[in-house]
C-alpha cells in the first residue's frame, strides 16, 4: 500500500512539473570549399580564411553534424590543398560529426579505378551511410551516375547499395535524406541536360527509387550558387559555396532543422550567420 501511494505522488508531482522542450535538432550543409579555385591553383588563401571562418562557427553554434558536398579541393590529388582542408577540419568541435562527399574535382570528372582508390585512400569511403537522431544519411557518389564509363562496375555497385540502404531505413523507422554533390535537377525534374545536373535516363531511374523508398531531401552543391527545385514530394536542394561562388549567392552554408517528420532549412552567406540557432523571433 505505501508503494502505491509513493507512485501515486510521484506521477502527481511530475505532472505538474513544465514540460521541457528537447533541443533543436539541426545540421549544416556546406559545400565546395574547393580549396585552390579562386587563383586556378597558385594558392588558396581565400578559401583558408572561408573554411577557418565556417569552423570556427560551428563550433560556437553546435549543429549535430557538418556534411561538406563535394569539390574538397580544386585539383584532384593536389597534396597541399588536401592538407589544408583536413588541417582545419581538425578544428573542428569533436561532438559535431564531419562527412566528406566526393565531388567531381575530388575523382575527377570522368572517374576512374585509380581516382577513385585515391580519393578512398585520403578520405575514406565515397558513398555510405550514417545515423544521427532521426536522420539516415546517405552519401552518394554522383560522379559515378555522371560519367560511369570508365568505371561501370563501381556504378552499378553503388545503386545496388543505395537500394540496399533505402531498405534499411525504412525498416529503421528513420528519415533517409541524400546528400551528394551534382543535384539530379537544378529547378526541373524533366529540365535538358546540363554541366549542373546528373542525365537525363540515370535521373529518373534513380529519382524513382529514392521516391519509391520515402526520400523527400536531397541535398547537393557543385552549381556554386542556390537552387531548388521539386520532384513530386521530393525537394531537390543546391547549396551555393562556402568557397568561391559563381553566381550572386555569397559564400555561405546551409542550416537544416529537422521537424518532426520535415526538415526546414536556410542559406546563410558568411556574413550573415545567425549568433544562436534557432535564431529566436524578432521582437516587434
Amino acid at each position: 500500500m505505501e508503494l502505491m501511494a509513493l507512485r501515486v505522488l510521484l506521477a502527481l508531482i511530475l505532472s505538474l512539473l513544465p514540460a521541457v522542450a528537447a533541443d533543436p535538432f539541426f545540421f549544416v550543409q556546406a559545400s565546395d570549399p574547393q580549396f585552390g579555385m579562386y587563383t586556378a591553383n597558385k594558392d588558396f588563401r581565400q578559401e583558408t580564411a572561408n573554411w577557418e571562418f565556417v569552423i570556427a562557427n560551428l563550433n560556437r553554434l553546435k549543429p549535430a553534424f557538418l556534411v561538406v558536398t563535394g569539390d574538397l579541393t580544386n585539383q584532384a590529388g593536389n597534396a597541399d590543398q588536401i592538407a589544408e582542408y583536413q588541417r582545419i577540419n581538425k578544428k573542428l568541435d569533436p561532438a559535431v560529426h564531419l562527412y566528406s562527399v566526393a565531388g567531381n574535382h575530388d575523382v575527377e570528372n570522368e572517374p576512374t579505378p585509380a581516382s577513385l582508390a585515391a580519393y578512398r585512400k585520403r578520405y575514406g569511403a565515397d558513398y555510405y551511410s550514417f545515423r544521427e537522431g532521426p536522420v539516415y544519411g546517405i552519401v552518394l557518389n554522383s560522379s559515378l551516375f555522371k560519367a560511369p564509363q570508365n568505371v561501370p562496375d563501381e556504378a552499378a555497385k553503388q545503386e545496388k547499395w543505395l537500394a540496399e540502404e533505402l531498405g534499411k531505413a525504412r525498416a529503421a523507422g528513420l528519415m533517409p535524406v541524400v546528400f551528394q554533390h551534382i543535384p539530379f535537377f537544378l529547378e526541373k525534374a524533366d529540365e535538358p541536360d546540363q554541366y549542373f545536373n546528373l542525365p537525363m535516363e540515370t535521373r529518373r531511374r534513380v529519382l524513382q527509387l529514392l521516391k519509391s523508398n520515402g526520400v523527400r531531401y536531397v541535398f547537393a552543391g557543385h552549381y556554386h550558387r542556390n537552387a531548388f527545385g521539386k520532384d513530386g514530394e521530393l525537394e531537390m536542394s543546391t547549396s551555393g559555396p562556402s568557397g568561391m561562388p559563381i553566381g550572386p549567392d555569397p559564400s555561405g552554408i546551409r542550416i537544416a532543422e529537422v521537424k518532426g517528420t520535415g526538415i526546414e532549412h536556410k542559406y546563410f552567406g558568411l556574413g550573415n550567420l545567425p549568433n544562436v540557432y534557432p535564431v529566436p523571433p524578432a521582437k516587434p
